[in-house]
């Protein structure tokens, strides 16, 4: 079976914390993605802090009537970030992910430096892609038995 540094997307959309929101969903658009990821650093030393949905601009800005162009992604990511390595397995990324309620783990590599994100969506194409194997074995079975014991 596959770990997370395998599936996981190797381009993720960033953007540091000083970022107005309003610029944040405008990279969003832009993107054609439901999050960022939130960096500290520059360049290659990129650290997650945390990820910023479309969902948490909606629920923590635009609903309470807070004004997007005044807060940055800093003031809403939600620290620490939750992370996964991009040895985990998938079932590891699982666990954090419903540990923790979230659908979207940034990846990191073992000096904790950004390296990917891996979303509810890449491991549901992956575990599908595991599971028609597994039914292929079985609609098979019958013919390979045949050939065995005929």
């Amino acid at each position: 079976m596959s770990n997370v540094g395998t599936i996981m997307s190797r381009e993720p959309v960033t953007c540091t914390e000083d970022l107005l929101l309003q610029q944040v969903a405008a990279l969003m658009r832009s993107r054609h993605v439901g999050s960022v990821v939130v960096v500290s650093g520059e360049g290659l030393t990129r650290r997650p802090v945390g990820v910023v949905t479309d969902r948490d601009i909606v629920v923590e800005v635009v609903a309470t009537g807070l004004d997007a162009a005044a807060i940055t992604a800093g003031d809403i990511v939600v620290r620490p970030a939750v992370t996964a390595h991009d040895s985990d397995s998938l079932g590891e990324a699982i666990q954090k992910m419903r540990s923790r309620g979230v659908r979207r783990l940034p990846v990191v590599d073992i000096r904790g430096e950004l390296v990917g994100v891996l979303s509810s969506d890449d491991l549901s194409q992956a575990l599908s892609h595991e599971l028609a194997m597994l039914v292929r074995v079985a609609e098979h079975q019958p013919s390979q038995e045949a050939r065995v014991r005929p």
